[in-house]
């Protein structure tokens, strides 16, 4: 619903202060918690056309001196301060103009926007002016759902705070900062400049898009809101309803929440505690549980003195026993697919619900029960309409390759970007797995750092699956799957480009793997490359009939894991990738993609889609 919808002072922070929480890559102003389902709130959105000025030189961050304006005295001599001409003879001395400059689409990524951009990597400010006329006993809160991948934030001039992780939102109250009259401007730096010790790490194999690429917008709340809230079922009950609510502002004991499920029946009466904070749980056993043939949600509405918010929830239970994915206590496979947060047809991030909406129609297409939303965190959106379409999910932060194993920031990014996840997650029945990362090598720092990840995992979530996409070591003919991280994982699962990256089409058959752990055994990754369009003999690289040809060998190599439950093929569509450069087959995209960047189904596309019929029936999942 649109706002019809005021700035303080900064708070003083010490230069030292904020050198410590630079090295330690925490927010300058930390965000005080993510809103849960803050797109439900009445919204004022500042989608749309942004002014914007690229900086290499950071010359609107740094004085000459190399010292940050925003760190200053006075606070003020940046970009940020969007200061304007002494209309008309124009006295000032000013070296940049946002009014005069260009504008990007927002949400959307700039490489995709203008062509001297494609391959920018720095820094590129943001400017919109907006109007907002606030009520009062209401607050105010400035969302973004991503920024990638550093982004420092500015109201009205002065700093709300600054944020690292290229693909989870970022929130800052701004009742206090927003002007008396009702006109505003927000300015945001954003950086997509790859780092060493940054999460994912310098080395990636995707497109490093920068900018505003998900919604922005204002949320109205009322003084004391529901801020978070979990309503799921408990571990392994299929018939017990547990959770929590918790209310900002207020913050006595005894307020009164109400959580009402009106088509189930349920209408229960809690009581906060003197955090604002109440617990639940109850039995529920009339409820129809959600699942990819029945993705059934219920509309659940929660609310306490003047707030009211309104969630659609589906309920379902999952767990392993020995080598099997119990689906509301029903052995399933996993029919799934990778997917990228990216359109082929029109490059760039996925803008919107139409993009997500295709992507996942493609997978239902292809007889998907499953996706692995790879390798950091999706929109949102996508893990609302994957509840709605029925489609179980995996869902991962960017610990990728080679991460700096041994600096405390960077554990801390990482824990902060999972933990995001699962807050953004946490009530999507279609998501089963928390992934913590993808091809980590084996050190004793590494296992370290992924096992503490596993732990922060845990203690969120004990509902659902915990996974990584494991590396194999090829021993001969034979795969060893052997990483001491599996002790901790609940599911066995790991990636293998037999007939791609490790030898031949015809050497597929020959590959025999040697599973340490006796748990359920998912494919996170597998597949080939092939131009669309470019046919040829099966034995001829970047042909369709090739990779066509390598998923049937590979079905039949697979076939022989006792414990096989479920695999995620990379990947759904091509991807542009920087990495893959050859000027015929590649030419700048990742060419793995069932689906062509035109939009064209390869023949491997209709091999998998058979062999996912088959699974479906043998699973009595028709």
């Amino acid at each position: 619903m649109p706002l019809p919808l005021p700035a303080g002072p900064a708070r003083p922070w010490s230069v030292l202060f904020f050198v410590c929480l630079w090295l330690s890559g925490t927010a300058l102003h930390a965000q005080s918690g993510l809103m849960q389902h803050a797109a439900a709130r009445r919204v004022l959105s500042l989608n749309g056309d942004w002014h914007y000025i690229i900086d290499p030189y950071e010359n609107g961050f740094y004085d000459y001196r190399r010292q940050a304006f925003d760190q200053s005295p006075s606070g003020q001599g940046g970009y940020y301060d969007n200061r304007q001409p002494d209309a008309p003879q124009e006295t000032k001395l000013l070296e940049y103009s946002f009014e005069k400059s260009s504008t990007l689409q927002v949400p959307a990524d700039w490489n995709s926007q203008d062509a001297k951009l494609l391959y920018y990597e720095g820094t590129i400010w943001y400017q919109k002016n907006f109007t907002l006329k606030p009520q009062p006993g209401k607050r105010y809160f400035l969302y973004f759902g991503a920024v990638n991948y550093e982004a420092h934030v500015y109201l009205n001039g002065k700093k709300l705070g600054m944020h690292r992780g290229g693909f989870t939102p970022l929130q800052y109250e701004i009742t206090d900062q927003l002007s008396p009259g009702g006109d505003n401007f927000v300015v945001v730096k954003a950086d997509n400049t790859r780092h060493a010790d940054a999460v994912p790490t310098i080395n990636t194999d995707w497109w490093n898009y920068g900018g505003l690429t998900r919604d922005v917008y204002v949320a109205e709340t009322p003084g004391t809101f529901i801020k978070d809230y979990e309503v799921q079922l408990a571990k392994d009950s299929p018939t017990t309803l547990a959770g929590y609510v918790q209310l900002s502002g207020g913050g006595r004991a005894g307020q009164t929440i109400t959580l009402s499920i009106a088509e189930a029946g349920i209408r229960q009466t809690l009581k906060t505690d003197t955090a604002g904070r109440a617990t639940f749980r109850f039995s529920a056993k009339k409820l129809q549980l959600w699942s990819p043939q029945s993705p059934k949600r219920y509309a659940v509405s929660l609310s306490s003195g003047g707030d009211v918010i309104d969630d659609k929830i589906g309920f379902r239970t999952i767990q392993t026993r020995g080598q099997d994915i119990l689906l509301n206590g029903k052995s399933t496979f996993l029919r799934g697919i990778c997917i990228h947060d990216e359109n082929p047809l029109i490059p760039g991030r996925a803008r919107g619900e139409g993009d997500l909406r295709m992507l996942l129609t493609w997978a239902k297409e292809l007889g998907c029960n499953y996706v692995r939303l790879a390798h950091y965190p999706h929109n949102e959106l996508m893990l609302r309409l994957a509840d709605e379409l029925g489609l179980l999910v995996w869902a991962e932060v960017p610990v990728y390759w080679t991460i700096a194993w041994e600096n405390p920031a960077t554990y801390q990014n990482a824990e902060a970007q999972l933990t995001d996840l699962i807050s953004m997650g946490k009530n999507r029945a279609s998501i089963i797995v928390w992934s913590v990362g993808n091809e980590t090598p084996l050190s004793e720092p590494r296992l370290k750092f992924m096992t503490n990840l596993v732990k922060k995992a845990r203690s969120l979530d004990d509902t659902r699956l915990l996974a990584a996409a494991l590396e194999l070591h090829p021993e001969g003919n034979v795969l060893h799957v052997d990483d001491p991280l599996g002790e901790y994982l609940d599911l066995t699962s790991f990636n293998e480009y037999a007939g791609w990256y490790m030898g031949s089409l015809d050497d597929i058959p020959k590959y025999s793997f040697d599973i340490k752990y006796n748990k359920p055994v998912v494919i996170s990754e597998m597949g080939g490359s092939a131009l669309g369009g470019y046919h040829g003999d099966v034995h001829t690289r970047w042909t369709e009939e090739y990779q066509a040809a390598l998923y049937v060998n590979q079905f039949k190599m697979l076939g022989n894991i006792k414990g096989l439950r479920g695999l995620t093929p990379w990947i759904l569509t091509d991807f542009r990738s920087a990495r893959r450069q050859h000027p015929v087959y590649q030419n700048g995209f990742n060419r793995k993609g069932l689906i062509s960047n035109t939009g064209q189904k390869k023949k491997a596309f209709f091999v998998l889609q058979e062999y996912y019929r088959q699974q479906a029936a043998k699973y009595g999942e028709k």
